[in-house]
């Protein structure tokens, strides 16, 4: 059964000259930083690997940091770690997008209510 009521979609997207930061390259960093493996994370998003690498660098190129530390395999194995900035950012990231969902659950209850039933004080459950 689908969802028919009005509700808002809010991205966060951070921009230099390009897209470089949003919903995908953090959830793509949150694998890796559960996983330990950027090869791990891409196959848990069902991305190819050179994809993920690809998303990675372009974000790396575009922010001016170094997002991901990765060692290769081999007798100790490999894996992956959010560099200090990566980790920084991506903290950053959820926080400014868990507030500007709120802002915007706050903002549709004012100007939609009357469009969907809801009161200001009582914000629609999707986003």
């Amino acid at each position: 059964m689908s969802d028919t009521s009005l509700h808002p979609a809010v991205t966060l997207r951070l921009y230099t000259d390009r897209k470089c930061f949003g919903p995908g390259v953090a959830m793509l960093l949150r694998r890796v930083e559960s996983l330990h493996s950027l090869r791990a994370a891409a196959m848990d998003m069902n991305m190819a690997y050179s994809k993920a690498w690809t998303i990675l660098r372009e974000a790396e190129r575009g922010l001016g940091v170094k997002l991901l530390h990765s060692t290769t395999g081999g007798r100790g194995g490999g894996g992956a770690v959010l560099t200090a900035e990566g980790a920084e950012l991506l903290a950053a990231y959820d926080a400014c997008d868990r507030e500007l969902k709120e802002e915007a659950r706050r903002l549709f209850c004012r100007y939609f209510s009357d469009f969907t039933g809801l009161k200001s004080g009582n914000p629609p459950g999707k986003l």
